[in-house]
């Protein structure tokens, strides 16, 4: 017998043989196998559904930190900061509005007048009022502390949350008292950092030589600008700490807004928009001079591109949704890591000074903000146990429903029953 065609006959009786044994015997591991797979991919795409709230947040704060340099740099030179709004919501109007239009033009609900008025509201509290105080308090005071008072933004947004109740306080309950511990926590830091300047901590030492030479060196002039902040310094941390109040309220109303109007790009680019209607005409009422709107390809632009399209455009749209989920409080939590990133940068791009109530300060806010986190953790999963359980309360209700109906319905027919009995027994 040819041995190519022996070797064919060979491994097709195999084949006919084994097929049978391998589709029966090993048909329960290939399920199980598909069933893991698709278990895993669950279990994964899960954890990116819980993620991606923090990773949105965490990288929020790097574009913050960002911001308060750039800026920061921008009105050393000169730039105005009623101006400086001004632009930055324009660009940020441009970038996004063609998002909006696009993505949204099936799902865009009805504008009304009262979404209007909000959003105008909306437009001004941040884009022109919050933003001005930030960009005066900054210059008086650094951009560190600028960054470091909004550490006190969750404890004023937690407290706004309560009265307009989208939160609540349950005294019996260990994550009720954990977020009002860690807000008073947050609260005290803030108070040291305003009142307590300190010593100035040197992280990083520039320039060789002894202290004495650069001392020397540069007297009169550090000792002159030392001392005019040292005379702003109260009215610029006032002025901080009243744009982070208004920072709050910002968050409380766009999230009553966004029940109303869930459209976040859509929201976002009618923000940007009235900020810089506004903007512009508180602008055009302070600042006289109209070479000051002159802007060029430089550092005043670059600002105005990066907060814009950063910390407006990208920056509501982001907080809009993450809002929509975790609620207000949520997204205010984790301005504490923008303050470690800016120190860094404030020491390292413009030498600025870290005092020692600053880092003080800093280490009780973090500390109680993240005692608020823990006890927000813990609400947000009661309230999954709760919609859990929700059906089948509802579930009983109707079972205790049914068993009443049905406990009045045989009520009734015994009694017709009686009355038939008796009608027979007369006749």
């Amino acid at each position: 017998m040819n041995h190519y065609i022996l070797a064919v006959y060979r491994h097709a009786i195999a084949t006919v043989v084994i097929a049978p044994f391998a589709l029966f015997h090993e048909r329960e591991t290939y399920r199980k196998r598909n069933i893991d797979q698709m278990e895993s991919e669950k279990m994964w795409g899960g954890l990116m559904n819980r993620v991606k709230p923090y990773l949105a947040m965490i990288s929020m704060q790097f574009g913050y930190a960002g911001m308060y340099i750039i800026t920061m740099v921008s009105l050393k030179h000169g730039m105005n900061h009623y101006i400086l709004a001004v632009y930055r919501h324009a660009i940020a109007t441009v970038v996004i509005a063609p998002f909006a239009l696009f993505h949204e033009r099936k799902t865009r609900p009805k504008m009304t007048f009262r979404i209007f008025l909000q959003i105008a509201l909306l437009g001004f509290i941040e884009p022109v009022l919050d933003q001005n105080l930030y960009y005066v308090g900054m210059t008086y005071t650094s951009a560190t502390f600028a960054s470091a008072t909004a550490n006190v933004l969750p404890a004023i947004t937690f407290v706004l949350a309560i009265i307009f109740r989208l939160e609540s306080v349950n005294f019996k309950k260990v994550r009720s008292i954990a977020k009002v511990i860690g807000t008073v926590i947050t609260v005290s830091g803030a108070l040291l950092m305003t009142l307590y300047k300190g010593p100035i901590i040197d992280f990083i030492k520039f320039g060789g030589g002894g202290g004495g030479g650069g001392d020397g060196a540069g007297g009169p002039h550090g000792g002159a600008a030392s001392a005019a902040l040292d005379k702003h310094w109260v009215p610029g941390t006032l002025m901080l700490l009243g744009r982070t109040f208004g920072w709050a309220g910002f968050f409380i109303l766009q999230s009553f807004t966004l029940k109303e109007y869930p459209a976040e790009l859509s929201l976002t680019a009618l923000i940007c928009l009235m900020g810089t209607l506004e903007g512009t005409a508180v602008s055009l009422v302070t600042v006289r001079d109209l070479s000051a709107w002159k802007i060029g390809f430089d550092s005043n632009l670059f600002a105005a591109a990066y907060s814009g399209v950063i910390c407006s455009g990208v920056a509501y749209y982001v907080q809009g949704v993450v809002m929509r989920e975790r609620g207000p409080v949520f997204v205010a939590t984790f301005n504490p890591l923008c303050v470690v990133i800016t120190a860094a940068l404030g020491v390292v791009v413009l030498s600025e000074s870290i005092h020692l109530g600053s880092v003080i300060g800093t280490i009780f806010i973090i500390v109680g903000l993240y005692t608020v986190v823990w006890g927000k953790g813990k609400d947000k999963r009661m309230t999954d146990d709760d919609s859990k359980e929700l059906p089948v309360k509802i579930s009983v209700k109707e079972v205790d429903a049914n068993r009443v109906l049905a406990g009045k319905l045989e009520m009734k027919t015994k009694e017709g029953q009686e009355t038939n009995k008796a009608n027979q027994a007369g006749i």
